[in-house]
């Protein structure tokens, strides 16, 4: 009888606060805000809405260069790459070494601040995310 509910409680446990959860949570939160302070004045996380820089909704699984009325140099706009997590850290550490010709030069030299964001803009996507 105690194992039984043992075993109940573990999976209540599981089932009320999976750690996984709550681990992505404060990542996520860091990352909008330094999405907001470092990001937010070129890119907006509303799709449709283009600023100096695309839109980045739904920016994981989306081909490179393909938003609509977005503003693109012709290197990234011919780069033929899919945005996925690993691209997205090359990207941000040094834009211009990952995509030569890009006009994007802000860059998020520090991983666990992009980390953050990716992870921020992870949860803001319902397409594939890798």
């Amino acid at each position: 009888m105690k194992n039984k509910h043992l075993i109940s409680a573990c999976i209540l446990g599981v089932l009320l606060c999976p750690e996984a959860s709550l681990a992505q949570e404060p990542a996520a939160a860091e990352g909008e805000r330094l999405f907001r302070s470092r990001c937010g004045s070129c890119h907006s996380v509303d799709p449709g809405e283009n600023r100096a820089g695309p839109h980045l909704s739904e920016l994981f699984g989306r081909a490179a260069g393909s938003v609509a009325d977005a503003r693109y140099s012709k290197a990234l706009s011919a780069s033929g790459f899919v945005w996925d997590e690993e691209r997205l850290h090359a990207y941000l550490n040094n834009p211009r070494q990952a995509v030569p010709g890009t006009t994007m030069s802000v860059s998020v030299r520090d991983q666990a601040q992009r980390s953050a964001i990716i992870t921020y803009l992870q949860n803001l996507s319902t397409g594939p995310v890798h």
